[in-house]
């Protein structure tokens, strides 16, 4: 397992390593503290597993600098790693090609979790950012080949997921729900990305409905 990590202070990189090691044993690390020293690394011919970048550090483009990493490691699993935890940011990342966005105020579980989540094949989403209600953090993982693969669905992801079945709108989805439109835009991206699939129409026709 190789993996990439950019952020501008060295002890939140010296941390960050030290917390990857007890998720995968004998990992191999780079660092950078900047965007462009990133970026750089990631097209020196490397090939890296995974891709953890902060955003706004010294060098930052704005989020195209997402897909400028995931097209110099289309093997690898580009995540933000953030002390924002703006639905903006979060929404623009997944959109952006992030497999996920985990805020820097997350515990050592759940940073964790997220990461196996994401090496299964799902999209992480915080539900410190989505906390409208009782936003659950559960996640059921199966690996990407069941054809099953909504089930890397979160319980409110596959709520979203049956009315937008029912031909529903983000407005209604978010009355029905008590969430946000923003909110419900957040659980969109990650529903497509999950399902490897583009727009709603194809999210809708993705897999069986699932019954309650």
């Amino acid at each position: 397992m190789k993996i990439l990590i950019g952020d501008d202070h060295v002890l939140f990189r010296e941390g960050l390593r030290r917390l990857l090691e007890q998720l995968k044993d004998g990992a191999d690390f780079g660092e950078a503290s900047n965007f462009d020293e990133l970026l750089a690394m990631a097209e020196a011919g490397e090939a890296y597993d995974l891709v953890l970048t902060d955003l706004r550090m010294p060098g930052w483009p704005g989020f195209s600098g997402i897909g400028a990493l995931r097209e110099k490691q289309p093997g690898a699993k580009v995540v933000v790693i953030s002390a924002s935890e703006a639905h903006s940011d979060v929404r623009d990342a997944l959109e952006n090609g992030a497999a996920g966005y985990i805020p820097k105020s997350s515990s050592v579980k759940i940073m964790l979790s997220a990461l196996d989540l994401i090496f299964s094949g799902g999209v992480y989403v915080p539900a410190t950012v989505l906390r409208e209600g009782n936003e659950p953090e559960t996640r059921v993982v199966v690996p990407p080949a069941d054809p099953q693969l909504e089930q890397l669905l979160t319980q409110r992801q596959r709520e979203v997921l049956d009315r937008l079945r029912e031909g529903k709108s983000n407005k209604q989805i978010a009355h029905e729900l008590g969430l946000s439109e923003g909110t419900v835009k957040i659980h969109m991206t990650a529903i497509f990305k999950s399902l490897g699939v583009r727009n709603r129409t194809q999210a809708a026709m993705a897999f069986p409905q699932h019954s309650a």
